[in-house]
């Protein structure tokens, strides 16, 4: 472990962050708000909210249990299934149902309103449901971008397996080890979809000053020695240096998310993230006038 230690740079813990409380979005996503750039801001730019919805159980219904039409303006959501069936549509004509496995990556920029509900076939099943969903900052220059919406299935993305038998690597954006996951960014972006077990240390490449957070799910690691990262924890590390390193893991299911910084303001208020209180302003005008459209 030393000699490895010796020759790499490798990134320290900045902060680990844990929260127990949940909320109800809709009465469909239990979630937990694992980051939040309401308090975090710069320090986790391009990244700007991390929900985790569940693991819980829903019983069989035929309710349409999500939230209904809301609007967002300035950046992307990216939605990812673990247990369960989601349905999405949106004013821009972007839609449909994703499972587990499944991503989601909807571009709002310029604005849209879009709904999202438990899929219809899995309400009346019933079942454990599980899902992240991230916000992901948008450059000034791309805010107002015309909406886009990419639906991601499982089997579209490349799973590469780590040496030594200590997990694998589902590559959903940026790349890894040389192969590219297939979300289009706006920025450079990796999103990495882990699965990891190692009594030995796991020592991953990631570029040197950008930010890097890891969000354990399930099980547990050992990071910088003596931390441990639980179920539901975040860990945001120093964007200097090459490599983030795990001591050892647990069973553990985690998304390791890395992005290059966005130096520019973050001025938001409720579904719009802008870079002025006026263009929240305008975002409002915008929504209220009918500019971003309904869900047809």
């Amino acid at each position: 472990m030393s000699a490895i230690k010796s020759e790499l740079s490798i990134k320290k813990l900045h902060r680990i962050q844990r929260s127990t409380e949940r909320h109800w979005v809709g009465d469909g996503f239990p979630v937990r708000t694992l980051l939040g750039y309401s308090n975090l801001g710069p320090a986790i730019s391009p990244f700007l909210l991390f929900d985790y919805a569940g693991p819980m159980e829903f019983p069989p219904t035929e309710k349409r249990l999500g939230v209904g039409e809301h609007p967002h303006r300035g950046f992307e959501t990216v939605t990812i299934v673990y247990s369960g069936e989601v349905e999405h549509r949106d004013s821009s004509g972007g839609g449909g149902g994703i499972g587990p496995g499944d991503v989601q990556w909807m571009t709002a920029a310029s604005g849209l309103v879009h709904e999202e509900f438990h899929g219809r076939e899995f309400a009346r099943r019933g079942g454990m449901f599980e899902m992240v969903q991230l916000w992901v900052n948008l450059p000034a220059k791309d805010k107002m971008s015309p909406p886009h919406y990419q639906s991601i299935l499982n089997s579209q993305i490349p799973v590469l397996s780590l040496p030594h038998g200590q997990g694998s690597v589902r590559v959903i954006a940026g790349q890894f080890d040389g192969i590219k996951g297939p979300a289009r960014t706006f920025t450079p972006i990796h999103v990495w979809d882990l699965r990891l077990a190692s009594e030995r240390q796991i020592c991953l490449p990631v570029p040197d000053g950008y930010t890097t957070i890891l969000a354990v799910l399930k099980g547990s690691v050992r990071v910088g020695g003596a931390e441990t990262i639980g179920p539901a924890e975040i860990a945001l590390f120093e964007r200097e240096g090459d490599h983030l390193c795990v001591d050892s893991a647990q069973d553990t299911t985690a998304l390791l998310l890395c992005g290059e910084p966005i130096d520019e303001p973050i001025v938001g208020s409720g579904p719009f993230v802008m870079n002025s209180a006026e263009e929240i302003r305008q975002a409002m005008v915008d929504y209220q006038s009918g500019k971003m459209g309904h869900v047809g």
